[in-house]
């Protein structure tokens, strides 16, 4: 029999993220600090207002493109957070997820041999998404000295007559780095003089500790050339209600809904009644969870501090990432020894690109008590593996 799998396909590494986390799941007394899931429920208010879409019978499809009040509300919110004005009949698509968005922002954006500039460490599924479309991924190493933010330099480095779409994830899956707007202006004027377009992946622009987010969209000149991608699943804690969108120039977003229409239909119905509620009245439940993430995130990195553990301070997301290479192994081989010798799941760099060697992602999206545990247990591994240095 002739083989049945497309090439392409078969050469895409599996996600490193996971790798750990079914061995934890049946590991005894295990800490898992892995996953990107925040450990709150979905607020009650916004879980009554699907329970009550179920009872009305609100079960149908809706429209490819999502509901219109739903897609009026976003709206309502970028322009609350952002001042930018967005057509909600023409120029916003509700997805299934945030991913879905930039998988089809790419598949709708990319002939075959373009370029797709991607900072690493970043998030897992911009490479492959690249790939699957046919373009070339040129990765942009991202560099600890400037606390993993880009810079000019950085993309002029990279950019070629082919280079057609640069993505901007900020703040950033697994550095917890942000862009701040000084650093957006300088990194725009070299997007408009290269004629380059942005799907810029904010995600987790409602959990930042310094100001705050500022989208690159808010630029003059910008919100033409950038898809926004972003959802519900971070700030509201609606992981599994699976519900993003993206919004951006009427024509990339009428192609995106043509891809969405043939793969997916709509996304859920009850998810979008839903997201409505969390859009119109979830401010204060985003404000206790991000309060709650930065008492987390101070704890983490003090923690760090005293095991003399080198750790940039992170400033969006729910990660930090510790720096590992006093220990002289490479992050699988740190994580590995970890979860093995102390029981405790946290994710290598390198499942984040190359660029992420000798660094560990660490989520804060669990308790405090499971954290101080883990950074017992992370502070004896620490001091065990430096004696074995001395030895």
């Amino acid at each position: 029999m002739r083989d049945p799998l497309a090439k392409k396909v078969v050469d895409i590494k599996p996600s490193g993220i996971r790798k750990f986390f079914d061995i934890v799941s049946e590991m005894k007394d295990a800490i898992s600090l892995g996953v990107g899931e925040p450990d709150f429920d979905t607020p009650w208010h916004i879980r009554d207002e699907g329970i009550y879409a179920l009872e009305k019978g609100r079960t149908f499809y809706t429209s490819n493109a999502g509901l219109k009040e739903l897609r009026e509300e976003i709206c309502n919110y970028i322009y609350r957070t952002q001042k930018v004005t967005y057509d909600p009949l023409k120029q916003v698509l509700i997805t299934v997820g945030g991913s879905e968005g930039i998988d089809m922002a790419l598949r709708a954006m990319c002939n075959p041999g373009d370029e797709v500039l991607i900072p690493q460490p970043s998030y897992v599924s911009y490479e492959p998404c690249a790939v699957l479309t046919g373009a070339v991924p040129v990765i942009i190493d991202l560099k600890a000295e400037n606390e993993f933010r880009l810079t000019p330099e950085e993309i002029e480095e990279k950019i070629t007559d082919k280079t057609k779409i640069l993505i901007l994830p900020f703040p950033n899956n697994p550095t917890g780095s942000i862009m701040e707007k000084s650093d957006l202006e300088a990194i725009a004027e070299v997007i408009v003089k290269h004629d380059l377009y942005v799907i810029s992946d904010e995600i987790y622009s409602e959990l930042t500790y310094k100001g705050k987010h500022v989208s690159i969209v808010s630029l003059p000149g910008l919100k033409e050339r950038t898809i926004l991608i972003n959802g519900f699943s971070k700030a509201y804690a609606m992981t599994g209600w699976r519900l993003g969108y993206a919004c951006g120039p009427e024509n990339i977003i009428a192609q995106m809904t043509k891809i969405h229409q043939f793969a997916i239909m709509c996304a859920p119905t009850t998810s979008q009644y839903a997201a409505i509620e969390a859009l119109k009245n979830g401010d204060a439940d985003v404000d206790m969870m991000r309060e709650s993430y930065n008492r987390r995130r101070r704890f983490l990195l003090n923690a760090f501090r005293e095991m003399g553990i080198e750790c940039f301070e992170p400033f969006g997301a729910f990660y930090v990432f510790p720096c590992i290479k006093e220990f002289g192994m490479t992050s699988e081989e740190f994580a590995e020894r970890f979860l093995r010798e102390e029981k405790v799941a946290a994710v290598p760099g390198t499942a984040f690109g190359d660029s992420g060697e000798g660094y560990l992602r660490i989520s804060y999206a669990y308790s405090l008590e499971r954290l101080e545990e883990a950074m017992k247990r992370f502070a004896r591994f620490a001091e065990k593996l430096r004696s074995e240095k001395k030895a």
